[in-house]
């Protein structure tokens, strides 16, 4: 193996170690330390590679935020029919949910410290989408209401248990396992919500 390959297998090894404890245990505060024994490596490979923890967060960071970008792009820019478009983005989001089970909290997190700014939508994208949901509410298909209320109970039928996950899990006396089957159960639960039959 070369050098290069060596380089970049460690990179990686170090970014998926991070992305494992911040987004799939919910390890915010995870030291550099800790990093480099998840990953069996030594901690200065850590700065060597990406010069400070802060650094890597904020990398690691970016990237599960371009998973989030990549499920807007489901929707905005497919030509299935409406009904399918929210069912595919709902079905996108929940395996993202289960996938990085903190992924939510942490972005909510970095919300609150002001380090999230970037918009994920264009607005004539939006526009757009908002006729799209004023067609459907003509058609009968959805009840009537502004198109940004119809965005908001998706989003928060869809983010609001994973971004408390922590908090609901320890109220309801739900181990992990059981919270994992819970949001996988949701498709269906969300779409009923959504939209008339």
């Amino acid at each position: 193996m070369s050098n290069q390959a060596k380089k970049d297998q460690t990179q990686e090894l170090i970014k998926e170690t991070a992305k494992n404890l911040f987004f799939v245990k919910g390890k915010f505060d995870a030291t550099t330390q800790e990093i480099a024994d998840a990953a069996g490596i030594n901690r200065t490979l850590i700065n060597y590679y990406f010069r400070s923890r802060d650094n890597l967060i904020q990398i690691v960071f970016e990237e599960a935020q371009k998973v989030e970008r990549e499920k807007s792009d489901i929707i905005m820019d497919s030509e299935m029919p409406f009904k399918e478009k929210i069912s595919e983005f709902i079905e996108s989001s929940l395996s993202t949910s289960l996938r990085y089970p903190y992924l939510e909290t942490y972005i909510v997190s970095q919300i609150n410290k002001g380090n999230c700014q970037r918009k994920d939508i264009e607005e004539h994208d939006l526009n757009k989408f908002y006729r799209d949901i004023e067609k459907e509410m003509e058609l009968g298909r959805i009840e009537k209401m502004k198109p940004v209320q119809f965005i908001l109970n998706m989003i928060s039928l869809l983010v609001f248990p994973s971004a408390v996950r922590p908090l609901l899990m320890e109220n309801l006396i739900i181990d992990d396992k059981e919270y994992d089957q819970l949001i996988s159960e949701r498709k269906e639960i969300i779409l009923n919500m959504l939209f008339k039959h």
